[in-house]
């Protein structure tokens, strides 16, 4: 699933643009837009695994309605020709890790309860309902005899954006990611086809800085903490001021 387009988005062609100029080479004599965009494409990789591994909000999405009908008692992955045989019960196809499941009766009019997650299912007591959720080899399991009426599923989870670049006019839609794949790409770039180990580590550190910035806001965001600044005459108070 692509990530949607923002009005911060920016082009293939601005982070070489910036790249080439890290490295030394505004005219782009050796580092040809050709040259720079394997890495560029290993940077975005990066990038993405990254936010996914610290959970960041771009990555959050809820599927739709799944059915679970009476006696299934798993959801699995969707298989790779994306072909759904009949009666198989699949989850999407860029789901990376869950982080709820919720059910319902079938209908639309019920709230949806989240589920309680266990690690092993099979040592909690059998009901009538779906109970609760293991992940297991990359099944999502319920109670072992499943629900004795059919359940609406629904899943919280983190999915995973693949964006490629093509040619120079690719848009990359990933809020802020400016600074991180300029100084990544030249980072690889100046290891990888400048063998220059000294050039690569500085530009490596200031990769490292901007996704730590990436990182934090997305964090802030999350536990809306406000930024506080000081008041306008504040360090003319500390001066004397009264």
């Amino acid at each position: 699933m692509p990530i949607a387009m923002t009005t911060t988005s920016v082009t293939a062609a601005e982070i070489m643009d910036r790249v080439a100029q890290l490295l030394n080479d505004p005219a782009k004599t050796d580092y040809t837009y050709v040259v720079q965009m394997p890495y560029l494409n290993m940077a975005i990789d990066e990038l993405i695994e990254s936010s996914e591994n610290y959970n960041n909000s771009i990555h959050n999405i809820t599927s739709a309605p799944i059915t679970i009908p009476v006696g299934k008692n798993a959801i699995f992955p969707t298989p790779p020709d994306l072909i759904i045989p009949p009666g198989y019960i699949a989850y999407p196809n860029n789901l990376v890790d869950i982080q709820e499941v919720l059910e319902r009766n079938p209908g639309g009019n019920d709230t949806f309860i989240a589920l309680p997650k266990k690690e092993f299912i099979q040592a909690y007591p059998q009901t009538g309902s779906l109970s609760y959720w293991a992940w297991e080899h990359q099944v999502i399991k319920f109670n072992p005899i499943g629900a004795n009426t059919p359940k609406e599923v629904i899943l919280r989870y983190i999915t995973h954006s693949t964006t490629l670049v093509i040619d120079p006019t690719t848009v990359i839609p990933i809020i802020n990611c400016r600074s991180y794949l300029s100084f990544k790409t030249a980072a690889l770039c100046a290891m990888f086809i400048g063998e220059n180990q000294t050039r690569a580590q500085v530009l490596e550190a200031q990769a490292d800085e901007a996704m730590e910035r990436i990182t934090n806001m997305s964090n802030r965001g999350r536990q809306q903490i406000m930024t506080r600044h000081r008041p306008f005459r504040a360090g003319w108070k500390t001066r004397g001021g009264y």
